[in-house]
């Protein structure tokens, strides 16, 4: 591995750590442009790294009671589901197509990163504990409970087609859907991401062939970057960091839009 993928390991786990989302944006293009990869390989490469990445991040985010396990239990079960179907898909989808709809998810990403909106948390219909000192369970609306399992699904999707871990759509989903703070839904995301990540790499399994080697490396440099992302994620103001990625989302995407149309 290059100094340059190595580096590009690093910010994969760090955007784990500070965001909860971002993970996948940056490890799969540095799996195929910079390491050499094959497109599906390095897709199931992708959620491997992301899958354990993010499982060993929560930790971080865990000992600060930033992880609401009956939340991520609702969304993680529906988005497992969606993320191995996606998965099944993605081993049939053409190569280019994958790397297409990647680059119109990295768009978007950008896109909300960009125009930031003021989210008011509301309540819904997923039984969770309280924040406050006596643990009491509420009970919230169900119908916006059908929004959150339908919204699982389609992230679940997406997952497994592309390799993203969709947090950065998972993250203003719970903060809507499941009424946390913002801090909560960070860490809830991770849990989130970890599961469906894995789902979307065991749906991979025995389609593709995997350089277990290569991940294991990747993996290794991508879980310092997410202690380094944990720690600094309740220190610092994210506002320009996440604008800085923004554009660093559409520089990637629209390289991988002129190379995969353009230049073959």
């Amino acid at each position: 591995m290059s100094v340059i993928a190595l580096l590009a390991g690093l910010a994969t786990g760090f955007m784990l750590g500070l965001f909860g989302s971002g993970g996948s944006i940056i490890t799969l293009p540095a799996l195929i442009y910079l390491v050499g990869v094959e497109t599906k390989p390095a897709i199931a490469m992708s959620l491997g790294i992301v899958g354990v990445t993010a499982a060993i991040s929560v930790a971080t985010h865990w000992r600060r009671g930033n992880v609401d396990v009956p939340v991520a239990t609702v969304f993680g079960l529906f988005g497992v589901i969606g993320t191995y179907v996606g998965a099944r898909i993605g081993v049939h989808m053409p190569a280019l197509a994958q790397l297409l709809l990647f680059a119109g998810t990295m768009y978007t990403a950008a896109f909300r990163m960009l125009t930031p909106r003021t989210i008011e948390p509301r309540t819904t219909g997923l039984m969770r504990l309280d924040g406050g000192g006596a643990g009491r369970m509420v009970c919230l609306d169900l119908h916006a409970s059908g929004h959150v399992a339908v919204h699982g699904i389609v992230v679940g999707v997406l997952t497994g087609m592309v390799g993203v871990g969709g947090g950065f759509l998972i993250v203003p989903a719970l903060v809507l859907l499941s009424g946390l703070p913002m801090k909560q839904a960070v860490g809830t995301s991770l849990m989130v991401v970890a599961a469906k990540s894995f789902a979307g790499f065991a749906g991979y399994l025995g389609a593709v062939a995997i350089d277990y080697s290569l991940m294991g490396i990747f993996t290794a440099v991508a879980v310092v970057g997410s202690f380094l992302g944990g720690t600094l994620s309740h220190r610092m103001s994210p506002d320009n960091t996440r604008k800085g990625f923004a554009v660093f989302l559409v520089v990637v995407a629209t390289y991988i839009v002129v190379r995969e149309t353009l230049w073959r």
